[in-house]
């Protein structure tokens, strides 16, 4: 089995669809890649991912997006469970035109609440201290977050079902579903109440299609024979203004979900 890592630079395709379709996508896929070896068969090869992403205090990151900014960042904390011995993740993503580009940190649950309150990273705050790509991404998070005065925000939580390459990481296909999200307050890091959290209404499950180089042909023809219409669709976006009880919307005045009618 190869080895699969984030994709630090991709280009990224959007569609909304019903569970018909994502049925049948994933029946098309499987003919092409494998399952994500995180991904657990007996919960539909899916596995969930939380984040807390920060913004300015005039939710400046957000409004990049709804604006339709072509160059734009993000700035999240993912973690994959609620265990405090496992890694938690400070990532940069960016957007330049059409190309994602993304970099990551690998830290220890323990330092989240001191670096989001002002203070700067150790050495021992890496989950391995000897990561030194890790130590520049980490420390570039923090940069950037200090020039934007950038603070926790919410948290966004979904199920993701997730298809990779079976030799290397320049393709990948996902699922996401459940999306769930909640205020951040300022407390540890972790999963707290988690059945409480809100679930903005979707009409449909969000399917991403990634890659790496060139639209493989394979993707052209599932796009094609399922008749999907690519459509913005931003997660942290959508449940900020879920939170805050308005609907997202696009510079022409259509919201998110308006932009996928055909």
């Amino acid at each position: 089995m190869a080895s699969h890592q984030m994709q630090s630079n991709r280009f990224e395709l959007k569609y909304l669809i019903d569970e018909k379709r994502a049925r049948l996508a994933r029946d098309f896929v499987r003919a092409h890649l494998e399952p994500d070896p995180f991904a657990k068969p007996a919960n539909n090869f899916s596995y969930f991912i939380h984040s807390l992403y920060l913004d300015t205090p005039g939710r400046d990151l957000c409004f990049a997006t709804t604006a339709g900014h072509r160059n734009r960042i993000k700035l999240r904390i993912r973690f994959y469970d609620d265990n405090p011995d496992t890694p938690i993740f400070f990532e940069i993503k960016r957007r330049v035109n059409d190309v994602i580009l993304k970099e990551r940190a690998a830290a220890k649950k323990s330092c989240v609440l001191r670096l989001l309150n002002g203070w700067w990273p150790e050495r021992s705050d890496l989950f391995k201290p000897e990561d030194d790509k890790g130590w520049r991404s980490l420390w570039r998070f923090m940069e950037m977050k200090d020039a934007l005065n950038a603070q926790g925000a919410i948290f966004v939580s979904y199920l993701r079902e997730a298809w990779v390459h079976p030799i290397d990481d320049t393709v990948r296909v996902t699922v996401d579903r459940d999306l769930t999200t909640s205020v951040f307050r300022n407390v540890p890091i972790g999963l707290t109440d988690f059945e409480k959290w809100r679930r903005p209404p979707l009409s449909g499950v969000v399917l991403e299609l990634k890659f790496t180089d060139r639209f493989p042909h394979w993707m052209r023809e599932l796009v094609q024979s399922l008749d999907l219409w690519r459509g913005p669709f931003a997660k942290y976006v959508t449940c900020t203004h879920n939170l805050r009880h308005a609907p997202p919307r696009t510079p022409d005045g259509l919201t998110y979900m308006d932009k996928f009618v055909r």
